[in-house]
């Protein structure tokens, strides 16, 4: 697990009736982030795990300030969004809609999901709201050459890429 980049932030906590010392160490060293010994109690295992979670970053797009999708590059320091070196001109929602769909690339994630994650709790909009922006945001990917990077779920909402 931790070999692969996809799934090497996962954060592990093993848990195993093994308590010497080396059967520790040797869990630790292949890459668990903490190991908890039986019997346990639930309230520990629960601490243990707020505790690892504090410790891991779960989504390692989210500390870069680069996204990277085929030739799509987003700049979030800077808010710009390259496709084979030209800059894509986007408002301020196409450009969080864009980056929120490349932080969760390959997962199909719901038109009410991307109003709470993008427009905030508060909004009370219409779901047509997303599928205006995304048609305009593939609009201007189109333009520029990138096509097809945005998939529809029917009756769903959106996925980017994978």
């Amino acid at each position: 697990m931790k070999a692969e980049s996809l799934t090497a932030v996962i954060p592990v906590i093993m848990l195993s009736a093994k308590s010497t010392e080396i059967d520790k160490v040797t869990a630790l060293e292949a890459g668990a982030d903490d190991y908890i010994t039986k019997p346990f109690g639930i309230m520990e295992l629960l601490s243990r795990i707020k505790a690892v979670l504090r410790r891991s970053h779960s989504n390692p797009a989210e500390l870069s300030d680069l996204l990277k999708l085929q030739d799509l590059t987003i700049d979030l320091k800077q808010r710009t969004v390259t496709y084979q070196e030209q800059e894509l001109m986007l408002t301020y929602k196409e450009f969080e809609l864009l980056t929120y769909l490349t932080r969760n690339r390959g997962t199909a994630i719901s038109r009410d999901r991307l109003l709470e994650q993008v427009w905030g709790f508060q909004y009370e909009g219409e779901t047509r709201t997303v599928d205006a922006h995304i048609k305009t945001l593939r609009q201007k990917l189109d333009a520029a050459g990138c096509h097809s990077l945005i998939s529809t779920i029917r009756g769903y909402g959106y996925k980017i890429g994978g």
